[in-house]
């Protein structure tokens, strides 16, 4: 079995939790937020919403991913829904032109 097939088959662990961090890009303020799964906080100018959050089985502070939506407070459009990997934040980004938000860490408790 390659390297690549044994990565592919580690359990993944779902969290509690999520920390989030929030940029606002203008003025270059940063905010980290703590979100329960199923739960959602306004991050700088956003509503984020954590549907799931999965980290490495046997490594509780690996690669975090979480399953995020990001919407607007005011008219609630979706500006990004999908998975959001911490080591890889720009693999599939939030995309405003304004803030950015992307997974620190899951927690387990």
């Amino acid at each position: 079995m390659s390297e690549q097939d044994q990565a592919a088959q580690e359990q993944a662990a779902s969290g509690s939790a999520a920390v989030l961090r929030g940029l606002d890009k203008v003025n270059g303020r940063t905010v980290d937020a703590e979100i329960p799964v199923g739960g959602s906080a306004e991050i700088l100018g956003l509503i984020v919403t954590l549907g799931e959050c999965r980290y490495p089985a046997d490594n509780p502070t690996g690669d975090a991913y979480a399953f995020l939506t990001v919407r607007s407070p005011a008219n609630g459009e979706v500006f990004f829904e999908g998975w959001m990997i911490a080591s890889s934040p720009a693999l599939n980004a939030l995309d405003h032109n304004r803030y950015d938000v992307w997974v620190i860490r899951c927690k387990s408790e």
